[in-house]
């Protein structure tokens, strides 16, 4: 039999054998709680029941596990800031934030979990602690809640429009007007299932921006979200018919694309504003241009 050994995080000392597999390794705490029943797991190599309670640096042992842990080590998860409430980490791209039918790769949660961080258990488990959420192709900053009170208080916040999310995009060619704002519902494409797109009957969907560079071919631009629709910002570029750089789900050029080794959206959270949720303070927490997409930006302003 394979076997991978893992020792418990100190953030998961005290908890359920269950629970803290669940965190460990990504699982849902169903499917860690059948890898116990089925006597695949060992503690310090004794078969414990899933109530047990584990202790910090002990060895967790799993045999014929053929779900992968998490995070993976080629998906660093950096965190910029944690405390007891919240946590604010600079999600990489091809991390999704929480795990969803169909998707096997690296997730902010599992990644969390992995790292020992206890995050707000609320909602379903796989969504624990989420109250937004980053494009699996879309880097930057977000939040993830630890506490029952930030999570209701992010959740309010986030659905009241009292948070300011500021995001940069590489966009081709000029919009014009220069700065503007986009007011077009969004809903599920017609044609193409797995894309977004402008319709009459769609979710109401507002995005500003504001255009902070002009080059021969693309231009950087500033935007600030009143809504969170699915793919929004892609959308709405899209039917101004200056698409990110790189997103060719939603018509940029290949050609162009390739030259500034895209290989996804130029599109990043760089700024979350928000209310704290222990101390009531204003904090802005900030992220700075991964590399695919700082090399790109250069090769535009080359020309």
């Amino acid at each position: 039999m394979s076997r991978r050994t893992y020792p418990v995080p100190e953030g998961l000392d005290g908890q359920r054998l269950d629970q803290a597999l669940s965190r460990m390794l990504g699982l849902s705490r169903t499917r860690a709680a059948d890898l116990v029943d089925q006597a695949l797991i060992t503690v310090d190599g004794q078969l414990l029941p899933k109530s047990a309670r584990v202790l910090a640096d002990q060895m967790v042992e799993v045999e014929d596990l053929d779900t992968p842990a998490a995070p993976r080590p080629d998906m660093d998860l950096p965190v910029l800031y944690a405390d007891e409430d919240i946590i604010v980490v600079d999600k990489p791209v091809g991390m999704a934030v929480h795990a969803s039918p169909g998707w096997e790769g690296a997730t902010v949660v599992a990644a969390l979990a992995g790292a020992g961080y206890q995050i707000a258990e609320v909602g379903s488990e796989e969504r624990y602690g989420v109250v937004h959420r980053l494009d699996v192709g879309t880097s930057g900053v977000m939040v993830v809640a630890r506490s029952h009170r930030a999570y209701s208080a992010l959740k309010r916040d986030f659905k009241n429009r009292d948070v300011d999310k500021t995001y940069h995009a590489l966009v081709q060619g000029h919009p014009d007007p220069s700065d503007g704002t986009v007011d077009a519902p969004i809903g599920r494409d017609p044609r193409h299932s797995h894309r977004f797109a402008v319709i009459a009957d769609g979710r109401p969907s507002v995005t500003h921006y504001q255009t902070l560079e002009g080059h021969r071919f693309a231009s950087l631009l500033e935007i600030g979200l009143e809504t969170g629709r699915t793919h929004q910002i892609r959308v709405h570029m899209s039917a101004l018919k200056h698409p990110c750089c790189g997103d060719l789900t939603y018509g940029a050029d290949p050609v162009l694309s390739q030259r500034l080794g895209l290989s996804r959206q130029w599109l990043h959270a760089v700024r979350l504003t928000f209310r704290h949720p222990g101390t009531g303070a204003l904090v802005t927490f900030e992220s700075p241009y991964p590399a695919d997409l700082a090399h790109a930006l250069e090769v535009i302003r080359q020309g």
